[in-house]
């Protein structure tokens, strides 16, 4: 038994509740265990320079934790001066998660900006974050088709993401913060609903790892990621 009394394959409790914002196109809060994240899509009619004229859209985000999100105040980068790298590297990791399933020709010259702000944090906020960001974005596209701005869904496929480790020497899914911290392997896998992958973030952290340890850590992702997806479909059902 784990920390928190799970099995290794066991998913901590998910609990994603769409719309949860008024205020927002497209919104989420999802609930992983104690880590919670509020995810919102905003539409705006603009595109980066690059892209001026092309006829393609753009999804970006932001990633931001609330300064007792964590057991110790952690100060807002704001008051830094500016975002620290872990916040760089979550943010376009947000970014590429989604638009691997976004067809940006479909979706026109109009840009998506996804915000995931961390209410809580106890382990997998980027992984949380790119879950729920999935939700608030198809609620935005799901509004742009109601009132006629589409005529076609420019979201191709599900997308979500998970966090294995090895744990003494266990593999395990959906790490909580203390086993992170612990953990002999560290990974970070993004999914589509397809089954095929966006992006495989895997760390030694103390002890290297061989191909059956990586085989492992695979399949408890899928299986993680199969419960994810059938929560955001839940939730995209009831927005």
């Amino acid at each position: 038994m784990r920390i928190d009394q799970r099995q290794a394959e066991q998913m901590r409790p998910v609990r994603i509740t769409p719309n949860y914002l008024a205020t927002a196109e497209g919104s989420a809060l999802i609930e992983v265990g104690n880590t919670r994240v509020i995810c919102t899509a905003s539409l705006e009619e603009t595109v980066p320079s690059f892209l001026r004229g092309s006829g393609k859209g753009w999804v970006t985000a932001e990633y931001a934790m609330l300064p007792r999100a964590t057991t110790t105040r952690t100060p807002r980068e704001v008051s830094r001066g500016r975002p620290s790298g872990r916040t760089h590297e979550i943010q376009r990791l947000i970014g590429r998660s989604l638009r691997a399933v976004v067809d940006m020709d479909r979706l026109g010259e109009r840009s998506i900006f996804i915000d995931c702000d961390v209410l809580q944090a106890d382990g997998g906020t980027r992984t949380a974050s790119i879950t729920g960001a999935y939700v608030a974005l198809a609620i935005a596209i799901k509004r742009l088709l109601a009132f006629g701005s589409l005529k076609k869904s420019p979201v191709s496929d599900f997308v979500a993401a998970t966090s294995v480790g090895i744990v003494k020497g266990t593999p395990v899914l959906d790490l909580c913060y203390e086993e992170d911290s612990r953990a002999e392997v560290d990974m970070n896998i993004v999914m589509t609903g397809s089954g095929r992958f966006v992006e495989l973030q895997a760390t030694a952290e103390k002890v290297a790892f061989d191909d059956a340890q990586l085989a492992a850590l695979l399949d408890l992702g899928r299986r993680g990621i199969a419960d994810l997806i059938t929560a955001q479909r839940t939730a995209l059902e009831a927005a």
